[in-house]
Formats: C-alpha cells, sequence, structure tokens
C-alpha cells in the first residue's frame, strides 16, 4: 500500500466543534436528571465526552502521518519539495500538543464543576476554553490536510531494485518495459507531469525489481525545467536503481542523434547513479552503430533485450557491492 494512503481528511476547527459538542450533548439527550447528583455527572460527563472526541480526533491525524525521519529518502525528497517536512512536523506538533491541552483542560474543569455551586456555567466556560485551542490550531489543520491531498497522489513506488528507464519519446522505453516485464506497467502520478511514470515489476532468482519507465521526466532536455521540477526529478537518485538510457540510432522516433545525445549528457550530469546506454530499432536498415552505446536492442525482434537486462542486474549488484565497501567520507574538503 502507498505510504501516505492511510491519511484520511483532516477536518478543519469548526468541523472538529461540531461535530465533539453535538455527540456530547446527544450523549445527554433523554437522559433523566432526578436530583443535584445526577445534574452534575451529566455536565462532567458531557464535557469529557466533547474532550473525549477531540483528543482522539486529534490524536489520530498525527498517528496517521508517517514519521518523516523514517520515510525512504526518495519519499522524504517528494514530501520535501511538494510541501515542506519541516512545516508539516510543526504543524503536527501543534496538533498533538492542542490534543493534551484539551485533556488537561477537560480533567481541570471536571475538579471546577465538582467544587461548584451550578455546572453549568462552569462546563460552558469549559466548552469555551477547548473550542479556543481548536480554532488556533485551525490554520496548522488546513496546511495537514492540503499535505494530505498533495502526498496520497505521489506515485506508489517499492523499496526494491529499480530499473530507472530514460530517453526520448518514441525511441522504445515503453516496449522495452512491457517486454520484460511481460505485461503493460501501471500509470502512477508524478508531480510536475501530466504523464505520470509507468511502473512495471518482474522478478529473477527470487528477487522483485522494479521497472520505471519516466514520460515528462527524463525525456526532454533539463534546460526546459524549473528549478523545482528538477528537485522532483532528482528525487529519483534516491532510489536503490540504475538507469537505462535509450537511443534510437535510425531517428525514427522523430529525434535527431545530436539532440538525443545532448540529453543524455544532462542526464549523465544531474544523475549520479549506473548508467547503462542501450541502442533500439537494430533491426532497421537505417540504424548505425555509435561510440556512446555499450548495447544494441530490437524491441521488433526482442533480439538483445534478455542480454541488456542479465546486464542491468549485474549493475544493480555492482552497485550496492561497491555502496557496502565504502565508508563514510569524514575527511575535509581539499
Amino acid at each position: 500500500m502507498m505510504i501516505f494512503e492511510k491519511i484520511h481528511t483532516v477536518p478543519t476547527s469548526e468541523e472538529l466543534i461540531n461535530k465533539s459538542f453535538k455527540r456530547a450533548a446527544r450523549a445527554m439527550s433523554g437522559k433523566t436528571i432526578e436530583d443535584k447528583e445526577s445534574r452534575f455527572k451529566a455536565n462532567e460527563s458531557m464535557l469529557l465526552t466533547a474532550a473525549n472526541i477531540f483528543t482522539d480526533n486529534l490524536a489520530n491525524i498525527v498517528r496517521r502521518f508517517p514519521s518523516f525521519d523514517q520515510l525512504p529518502k526518495f519519499y522524504y525528497e517528494l514530501t520535501d519539495i511538494l510541501v515542506g517536512v519541516e512545516n508539516l512536523k510543526m504543524s503536527l506538533a501543534s496538533v498533538d500538543w492542542a490534543s493534551k491541552k484539551i485533556h488537561e483542560v477537560a480533567r481541570s474543569y471536571v475538579g471546577k464543576i465538582r467544587d461548584s455551586d451550578i455546572p453549568e456555567p462552569v462546563r460552558r466556560e469549559a466548552f469555551g476554553r477547548i473550542a479556543s485551542i481548536i480554532k488556533s490550531i485551525n490554520k496548522d489543520l488546513l496546511l495537514l490536510n492540503e499535505a494530505r491531498n498533495i502526498l496520497r497522489k505521489l506515485p506508489d513506488v517499492q523499496d526494491e531494485p529499480t530499473i530507472v528507464v530514460a530517453g526520448y519519446p518514441n525511441v522504445g522505453k515503453s516496449s522495452f518495459v512491457s517486454k520484460i516485464t511481460g505485461a503493460s506497467p501501471e500509470i502512477a502520478p508524478y508531480p510536475f507531469t501530466t504523464k505520470g511514470v509507468k511502473i512495471g515489476h518482474f522478478s529473477r532468482d527470487g528477487v522483485r525489481y522494479q521497472v520505471m519507465d519516466t514520460p515528462g521526466l527524463l525525456d526532454r532536455p533539463m534546460s526546459e525545467r524549473n528549478i523545482i521540477e528538477r528537485q522532483a526529478i532528482t528525487a529519483i537518485h534516491f532510489l536503490d536503481a540504475v538507469v537505462m538510457f535509450m537511443i534510437d540510432p535510425s531517428e525514427s522516433c522523430g529525434y535527431e542523434i545530436e539532440d538525443q545525445k545532448r540529453l543524455l549528457v544532462e542526464i549523465q550530469e544531474n544523475f549520479k547513479l549506473p548508467m547503462l546506454v542501450v541502442a533500439n530499432k537494430a533491426d532497421r536498415p537505417e540504424f548505425r552503430k555509435m561510440d556512446e552505446v555499450e548495447m544494441n536492442v530490437s524491441m521488433m525482434t526482442g533480439e538483445g533485450v534478455e542480454d541488456v537486462v542479465d546486464r542491468l542486474l549485474e549493475m544493480i549488484e555492482e552497485k550496492r557491492l561497491l555502496s557496502s565497501s565504502e565508508e563514510p567520507d569524514t575527511g575535509s574538503p581539499i
């Protein structure tokens, strides 16, 4: 399940106030108050019922948001770009404070009701204090609900070895993903794109791998993007991933080789991930060899596809071995 899916709609302060006070009043409706003691108990019960609804709802809001310090780096980066992790933490802390403060106020006012001559004014005063606390965090509730609506639309990217497929449109990327996964990839939304990423999976020797096609992301020059778009794209760097950049030397994709080369260089500069450069359409008469290309394939005939997959899986393993052998850099910059 996607990491943000369990976050429910976050109510406004007004919605919480209406829900809690109405339910407290309804809980007491129809009950017969026969003497002074039952009258006091009824007011105590109304106060505690309302307070419990507030504290439970606020605590649930905090609980349903994930611990941001434990988020996978990929999701942390996207969350920070889209809504700001520190802003979220501050708003969640405010909601948590309100939950605890309401509990404290309710307990205090239960004592005041017991010490009073007439319970209703004291209970109404308690309701006023609690309402003020809730209203004071309305901006936090609004921010959290807006964040919830944004974060629920993030792609469901699993924490597993990943092949990121890049290159200009129509070079054969989708065909590659479909061929190695045996199915049409699922389309998942991604920030600042209209097409979303395409995600497929396949297993090899008991290990599940994820394949991510990137229409709208790694299929046009970085120079055409603003800073936030670039940040959203480079979040991919934090996946356990290697990149396959596909080129069409036949130019039947509609993009000249020189443009494809420039995009390759830009992605190499922006992504410090292992990259395999593959040329597609080797079956076409206008296909020509290129110095930048490491392997040739034909999506039409299937020639070379298995060899490319084998090499990509080798690169994933090499990357993991390298990462595990590297010590943290504690030296000073030169």
